[in-house]
C-alpha cells in the first residue's frame, strides 16, 4: 500500500474576464463619489451625493433653462482676430482653433433670445471651457449687443457666467476696454428700470466679476461655485494671512452679502420663471 496517494487535481478553467464598457462612470471632483453617468445627466450634471455642480456647455444651459426650441441666437458671426500677434508656446490662432474644435463654439459667448414658461427674455451665456470663458474683443462686444437689444426691446436680461480667465490677455488693453463697454452698456440698461438677472456658475472670476457679472439687479448662484477677482492662493501670497475656510465660494459670498441667492441647478428655471412674474412690467 503506498504511504503517500497522488493527489488528485481539479481542473480549473479561466474564462476571459468580460470587457465593461468605459465612460460609465464619473468620479465627483468635491466628494469622489462614483456616479453612474446616466443619473448623474438626470441629475443635470449636479453630484447626487454633495450637490457639486459640474461644468455644463451653453447647449446643455441652454436646453435645462429655456422653453424648448425657444432660442434665437444672434450676432453669431462675430469672430475672433488676433490684434496683438500674440506669440506664446501657442500662438493665439492655434488656441482659438483648438478651443473651437472641443466646444464646437466660435467664440466663447453665445447670445440671443428665448422664452422661460413662455415669458420673454434676452439671454447671455459664456462657456469656460472656451480659453476659461474668458473676455476679449468679441465675447464683450456680444454682451455688450444683447445688453443693448434688451434695452430697446424693453425686456428682462438674464447672463449666465462661467469664466476662470477674466480678460483675455492674448488681446491686450482691447480686452480690458471690455470691461467698461459691458458695464456702460449695463448701465443704460439700468436707467430704463429693466431687470438684469446675474447667474454665477463655477468658475467667475477675475474680469468678468469684475463687471457685468457683478451687476445684476439678482445675482444668483450656483452651490459651490468659486466666485472672486483672483484665486485664493495668490491673495494669501499677497497678503501672507491664511483665508477664512472656504472663502470665494458662493455660501460664503451669501453669507457676506455678495449675492442673492444659491440656487441648485435643477431649481433654476423655475426660479426663474417666478422672479419674471413678479418683476414683470
Amino acid at each position: 500500500m503506498a504511504l503517500f496517494r497522488r493527489p488528485k487535481y481539479i481542473k480549473v478553467t479561466v474564462s476571459k474576464k468580460k470587457d465593461i464598457p468605459g465612460g460609465l462612470w464619473t468620479k465627483c471632483k468635491d466628494c469622489g463619489e462614483i456616479i453612474y453617468n446616466k443619473k448623474l445627466e438626470e441629475n443635470l450634471y449636479a453630484c447626487p451625493k454633495c450637490d457639486f455642480h459640474f461644468t455644463l456647455g451653453i447647449k446643455q444651459r441652454v436646453d435645462s433653462l429655456l422653453d424648448k426650441g425657444s432660442f434665437k441666437e444672434y450676432y453669431e458671426g462675430l469672430k475672433t482676430l488676433d490684434p496683438i500677434k500674440f506669440r506664446g508656446p501657442k500662438s493665439y490662432k492655434d488656441k482659438l482653433k483648438k478651443d473651437q474644435e472641443v466646444t464646437d463654439l466660435l467664440e466663447a459667448a453665445v447670445v440671443g433670445e428665448g422664452l422661460i414658461n413662455k415669458k420673454r427674455a434676452a439671454f447671455g451665456f459664456t462657456d469656460s471651457r472656451f480659453i476659461m470663458g474668458s473676455m476679449g474683443s468679441v465675447v464683450g462686444e456680444k454682451i455688450t449687443r444683447i445688453t443693448e437689444f434688451a434695452t430697446e426691446e424693453e425686456i428682462p436680461l438674464i447672463i449666465v457666467s462661467g469664466s476662470g480667465g477674466g480678460a483675455r490677455m492674448y488681446e491686450g488693453m482691447l480686452s480690458l476696454m471690455q470691461m467698461a463697454k459691458t458695464s456702460a452698456a449695463l448701465a443704460r440698461y439700468a436707467e430704463k428700470g429693466l431687470l438684469y438677472i446675474s447667474i454665477l456658475t463655477n468658475p467667475t472670476m477675475a474680469g468678468v466679476l469684475a463687471s457685468f457679472s457683478s451687476l445684476g439687479d439678482i445675482i444668483i448662484a450656483e452651490p459651490k461655485a468659486l466666485i472672486g477677482f483672483t484665486g485664493p492662493r495668490v491673495i494669501e501670497q499677497t497678503i501672507r494671512q491664511k483665508l477664512p475656510e472656504g472663502f470665494q465660494s458662493s455660501e460664503f459670498l451669501l453669507e457676506h452679502g455678495l449675492i442673492d441667492m444659491i440656487v441648485h441647478r435643477k431649481n433654476l428655471r423655475d426660479v426663474l420663471s417666478g422672479l419674471l412674474d413678479y418683476f414683470k412690467r
